[in-house]
């Protein structure tokens, strides 16, 4: 009995400090409420190639680039990307006096960007992003002078400011496709070219994640598994 009343007596005495010492804080998702899970398990550096599509004067056009960046364990990234037109998009532009009578005149672009996004929803298997876009580069028009030469203006400074919403959805670990939509605001140029070039930016395109696939193959797992991207 003396046994019994000692470990009574103990767990009487330490209960009511158990009792009154707060539980240990959860982190919680800010959105809903649930435990949050770490986005990324580390900081890593993403190299994308960036092919969208704007409509310019009409023309459905290709507008290429190439990103560099870091992607946070928390929801933000950030980075830098070089654009350019892929091919010339007939302009209104008044041709110079030495261009051909019927030529043809292109306007043409290449800009450098420094990029921002942040996830504002994510679940295992898909995201939804803002981000926003920040570019200078130079702008001119090629054209065919009288002499058979091509030829093309003095180029003009370029200011781009390019906001955009962009979703991805995974199929597997390591690929997936995504799709985005934003608007191209040129500034600092003539208010003819302005027009010309501001409008609609979008794209539809399938992403490897190549880390992810390397993790696969690395850690022998199945490579069609659908394991955690079921949850909620």
């Amino acid at each position: 009995m003396s046994l019994f009343y000692y470990l009574l007596g103990g767990l009487l005495l330490t209960a009511p400090a158990a009792l009154a010492r707060p539980p240990a804080a959860v982190p919680r998702d800010t959105i809903k409420g649930r435990p949050a899970v770490p986005r990324l398990p580390r900081n890593r550096f993403v190299a994308q190639y960036d092919s969208r599509y704007s409509i310019i004067n009409h023309h459905l056009t290709t507008i290429n680039g190439l990103k560099l960046g870091l992607e946070f364990k928390s929801r933000f990234r950030t980075g830098a990307a070089i654009y350019f037109l892929s091919t010339g998009v007939p302009t209104r532009q008044a041709k110079p006096d030495n261009a051909a009578e019927d030529a043809d005149a292109q306007l043409r672009f290449r800009y450098l960007a420094a990029y921002a996004g942040y996830v504002l929803l994510e679940k295992p298997r898909w995201e939804i992003s803002a981000n926003m876009q920040l570019g200078m580069g130079s702008v001119y028009v090629l054209y065919e002078a009288d002499d058979g030469d091509l030829d093309k203006t003095p180029r003009d400074f370029l200011g781009v400011v390019e906001p955009a919403l962009a979703a991805q959805y995974r199929l597997l670990h390591w690929a997936g496709f995504g799709t985005g939509l934003g608007w191209r605001q040129p500034m600092f140029v003539p208010r003819a070219v302005q027009k010309e070039l501001n409008g609609p930016v979008f794209y539809l395109r399938a992403n490897v994640f190549l880390g992810e696939l390397v993790k696969v193959l690395k850690q022998k797992d199945p490579l069609f598994s659908q394991e955690g991207l079921r949850r909620d």
